[in-house]
């Protein structure tokens, strides 16, 4: 049980890393959407 929790915390931390830099890279690629984003 805990060994699934932990592999879920993990996919889920990798997801957030993708995301972000994914968000990241657009976020520097398009700098006329800077004023838009957070």
């Amino acid at each position: 049980m805990l060994l699934l929790i932990l592999f879920a915390v993990l996919a889920v931390a990798g997801a957030i890393g993708t995301v972000r830099i994914v968000w990241t890279d657009g976020y520097r690629r398009i700098p006329t959407d800077r004023t838009r984003l957070p």
